[in-house]
């Protein structure tokens, strides 16, 4: 789909104030910003509404780029719904739209999302060659008609910004503590319950296997304190993710044993909230050696979850 028809599915409904980015896992900086975009087309009886790509502008710029994603599209279109927008137009950064100048692109905002105001961070540029910089911005609006409110970074400890890019790097390191205090909430993985190798069973701890998109960023390998939902219930569940280096399996795995829970998993889908990490992935000598290591896991995981909200 071309950036026009994604821009006609929408109806804005009247003028509107916009804010254009990615907005890969919707974190507490993205909020900052939406939550000032949103106030400022209310204060101003205008409507408030997010343009995002559906996939990161690299992809397409960058033949070597592999993307890691927080969210996926789907949970990122929700959360962005989620905090009030009018709004929310997802578009594909295509090769046309990488060749389209930011005047262009301004017209089409303007032309069929009646845009009269942008809301950016600092760090913002926009058009062919990233060309619509801030000061250029600035210029472009006093000449076409619509406002432009830069907000700056929101930054938590040791005055660092809130990015997407440290979200993944702690992910890589296990920190999903860290995580959650960027993204305001618990991470989690959605994915669907597969055949696994069964190592699980023959040692006594059944484990559902999942199986997430591969462009998803998930936490380094280790064993995880978790909560999931099956009919309903929120469960507790001891996580691994990795190699399974104790057997010498081929592949790399996510599973989760459920606490407390006997029923059928097969072709569910399970999503996993990553509350602490308990320690890191480990080859065993011996079967034996690593069903106890496995108890002590699963008596870690109900010490964790009985002491740890979520949310």
């Amino acid at each position: 789909m071309s950036i026009l028809e994604d821009l006609k599915s929408v109806k804005a409904g009247g003028d509107s104030i916009l804010s254009i980015g990615v907005f890969d896992g919707v974190h507490l900086g993205h909020q900052h910003l939406i939550n000032n975009l949103v106030l400022q087309a209310r204060g101003d009886d205008r409507y408030s509404g997010i343009v995002t790509f559906r996939e990161h502008p690299a992809v397409t710029l960058r033949s070597d780029f592999e993307p890691q994603y927080v969210t996926t599209l789907e949970n990122r279109l929700r959360l962005l719904r989620e905090l009030g927008t009018n709004f929310v137009v997802p578009i594909t950064f295509d090769t046309e739209l990488s060749n389209l100048s930011v005047v262009n692109f301004l017209e089409m905002l303007q032309n069929h999302l009646r845009m009269k105001g942008l809301v950016v961070g600092p760090d913002f540029a926009m058009g062919k060659g990233r060309e619509g910089t801030i000061d250029r911005l600035e210029v472009l609006g006093g000449e076409m008609g619509f406002s432009l409110t830069v907000v700056e970074n929101l930054t938590l400890d040791r005055d660092e910004a809130v990015r997407s890019t440290n979200v993944r790097n702690a992910l890589m390191t296990g920190d999903v503590h860290t995580v959650r205090s960027q993204l305001g909430r618990t991470y989690s993985l959605t994915g669907k319950v597969i055949k696994g190798a069964g190592r699980g069973s023959q040692l006594g701890f059944p484990t559902a296997n999942i199986e997430v998109p591969a462009e998803l960023a998930i936490p380094a390998d280790g064993i995880y304190a978790c909560y999931t939902n099956v009919e309903g219930q929120s469960l507790m569940a001891a996580v691994s993710i990795g190699t399974r280096p104790t057997f010498k399996d081929q592949g790399h795995a996510i599973e989760v044993f459920i606490l407390d829970y006997t029923g059928a998993l097969y072709d569910r889908v399970l999503t996993i909230e990553f509350v602490q990490r308990i320690r890191g992935q480990e080859k065993y000598e011996t079967v034996k050696a690593l069903q106890n290591q496995v108890n002590k896991d699963v008596v870690r995981t109900r010490e964790i979850l009985a002491s740890t909200a979520v949310g």
